[in-house]
């Protein structure tokens, strides 16, 4: 008896907490109603099944419960049960299985008014492609990805010259009209998943997947990868923004092309660059070695797209803003002083002829424990230190200890990484978890300052 009631509380306990739960779906956000239909049916029948299952056992335990004088009778056939047993799981597997196979059905076929879009997926970044004004996106392959061309479309092809490149894990969509994702990994299985929009589908390289959907609510949304894609696997997010079509068209002309970014890449003028560095070299020393004392980091030595962004972020408010960021706040007037991208690319141009020497060591740490956290830092900006644009990993070994100190504790307390223009902020923040006190941190530096 002890045991059928207990059975009998489990039954209860489930259906009530099923129903009572907080934890359930998120309001839907598109059209795939059909979705959630299909698992709710998968909940009824697999739901009557566990409690038939369940209130059966109890009724056995209590029926056939031992009694003095009775005796047990065995039974290995029966026939009639085991047909009837038979045809009632068919029934129930059918009902599960069948309206998933009409859904699917809709799910591979898209709509002939669908306008598509492309989603690229990389360890641990979203970025997103749009056709231009020729409605038509330009071919793309892997041998032409680079640090200049990231999204690796063909330059020769003229269907990708006025393709929207969108660089940022924030991508905008249009209220009410039905779109098709193109989905594109660069280096291993990712996963497009949005909750609200109810499907996802994996990006698998070298192949170009793909799913459908038509916002149907005004808002942003979380973008999950739902692959375990590495180290950095949960940090890999980003945002979907549906707005209404007037919004979204106003977002996808703010964005640049493939032509504009190729013109951009072809790089600046060192000569011109001389002139504009006159006043980073007050802070950063005439050969970009860096001033300990003005807490100004050596640049010399620095990849040229990480100082590029950063010149960016400075100037559109991502750095350099928050109360308790002292010395950002020092920095972001001075870069203001670069009127455009032109002018940040002529200096970044002239940086790159400076001589790299190695900044001197000055934290002190213990080099063998910060080599077992490194493990993790190396992922991204390589076992070498010398930083990885593909992963958009700066360089670390060579470059000032005491600023790399500075930046790991501001990314631990909030001060850094959590600006909603910072693109990449937001993943080294989660990552500098690892990072336990001060003393682990110096200890990881210091391994770095090996790295020469």
């Amino acid at each position: 008896m002890t045991m059928a009631i207990v059975l009998i509380v489990l039954i209860l306990g489930s259906v009530l907490f099923h129903f009572l739960s907080p934890w359930y779906f998120t309001p839907i956000a598109s059209n795939w109603v059909a979705m959630d239909d299909t698992i709710s049916l998968t909940f009824w029948i697999t739901g009557s099944v566990f409690v038939a299952v369940n209130l059966f056992m109890v009724y056995c335990l209590v029926r056939y419960r031992q009694r003095k004088g009775s005796r047990a009778a065995y039974e290995p056939e029966n026939k009639k049960l085991e047909a009837w047993l038979v045809g009632l799981s068919s029934v129930g597997i059918a009902a599960m299985l069948a309206p998933g196979l009409f859904v699917w059905a809709k799910v591979v076929d898209v709509p002939p008014d669908a306008s598509a879009f492309e989603v690229v997926g990389q360890q641990w970044h979203w970025s997103y492609r749009f056709p231009g004004k020729d409605g038509k996106l330009g071919t793309v392959d892997s041998r032409f990805v680079n640090d200049k061309n990231p999204f690796g479309i063909n330059p020769d092809d003229p269907d990708g010259r006025d393709d929207v490149l969108v660089s940022s894990p924030e991508v905008h969509l249009p209220l009410g009209k039905p779109v098709k994702a193109l989905l594109r990994g660069k280096d291993v299985l990712h996963n497009f998943a949005v909750p609200q929009f109810r499907v996802k589908m994996d990006l698998v390289p070298g192949l170009v997947t793909y799913i459908w959907f038509t916002p149907t609510r005004v808002g942003k949304f979380d973008l999950l990868c739902n692959e375990l894609c590495g180290v950095g696997h949960f940090v890999m997010r980003g945002k979907v923004i549906v707005e209404e079509e007037s919004a979204f068209q106003a977002w996808l002309s703010s964005q640049p092309t493939f032509a504009q970014l190729s013109a951009q890449a072809a790089g600046g003028s060192a000569a011109a660059g001389k002139a504009l560095f006159a006043v980073c070299a007050g802070c950063h020393g005439a050969q970009g070695e860096g001033n300990p004392a003005l807490h100004a980091p050596k640049l010399s030595g620095q990849n040229d797209w990480y100082l590029t962004r950063q010149l960016k972020n400075y100037k559109q408010g991502a750095r350099g803003t928050h109360d308790k960021d002292v010395f950002g706040k020092t920095m972001a007037p001075m870069a203001a002083t670069l009127a455009d991208d032109v002018a940040i690319a002529n200096v970044v141009a002239y940086v790159g002829t400076l001589p790299h020497k190695p900044a001197p060591a000055t934290v002190e740490g213990r080099a063998g424990k910060g080599q077992r956290n490194y493990v993790t830092c190396a992922v991204c900006h390589g076992p070498d230190g010398r930083g990885l644009w593909s992963t958009n990993a700066p360089a670390l070994a060579g470059m000032s200890d005491w600023y790399l100190v500075t930046q790991l504790k501001n990314f631990k307390q909030g001060i850094r990484g959590t600006h909603a223009k910072d693109m990449y902020g937001p993943q080294m923040a989660s990552m500098t978890g690892m990072l336990t006190d001060d003393q682990a941190i110096d200890d990881v530096v210091a391994h770095i300052n090996t790295l020469r």
